[in-house]
């Protein structure tokens, strides 16, 4: 598909929507260095099949400080309230389910800032409506009015699992 783009690949992960260069170094000590300044992560470790979870560890802590601050900044202007939020390994970008407890994605950090709050948002908003009815897309659209917008450049971005990578 024309435009899309990987969270992750053999030499190159999204972080914030900025692509960083991965950099490998064979190392008996696993470490995991960003410099958000240069977009390039060093990684060290002692096999290149080990990327993938350094990554995952790194996104992971990133993704949950995100999705703790933006809930507890955006639920109330929604007037909702989860039962639960956590981060972990799932297909979608989230979900939410009827006992209120919303998902994310451990790569939801890869996203660009209008894109994460956008799925925020979208998994919030499914807290006041269950579904996605008119009722649900106009309650989405008072908080965030371009989500059509949003919700295109979202599909043009395949989490890492969604695709085979090289």
């Amino acid at each position: 598909m024309v435009g899309t783009r990987r969270v992750l690949a053999t030499d190159q992960v999204m972080f914030g929507g900025s692509t960083f260069k991965i950099t490998f170094a064979e190392s008996v000590e696993e470490e995991l260095v960003p410099d958000l300044a240069a977009c390039e992560v060093l990684i060290r470790a002692s096999d290149r099949r080990r990327i993938r979870e350094l990554v995952r560890r790194w996104f992971l802590k990133e993704t949950s400080a995100y999705v703790v601050k933006k809930v507890s900044e955006l639920a109330p202007i929604l007037r909702v309230r989860p039962s639960r939020v956590d981060v972990r390994e799932i297909a979608k970008w989230g979900y939410c389910t009827r006992s209120g407890r919303l998902s994310f994605s451990w790569q939801l950090v890869a996203l660009p800032e209008a894109l994460r709050e956008y799925v925020v948002l979208h998994e919030l908003t499914h807290l006041a409506e269950f579904n996605h009815s008119p009722a649900f897309k106009r309650k989405l659209a008072t908080v965030c009015p371009d989500f059509r917008q949003r919700e295109k450049e979202l599909d043009r971005i395949f989490p890492y699992d969604r695709l085979t990578t090289a």
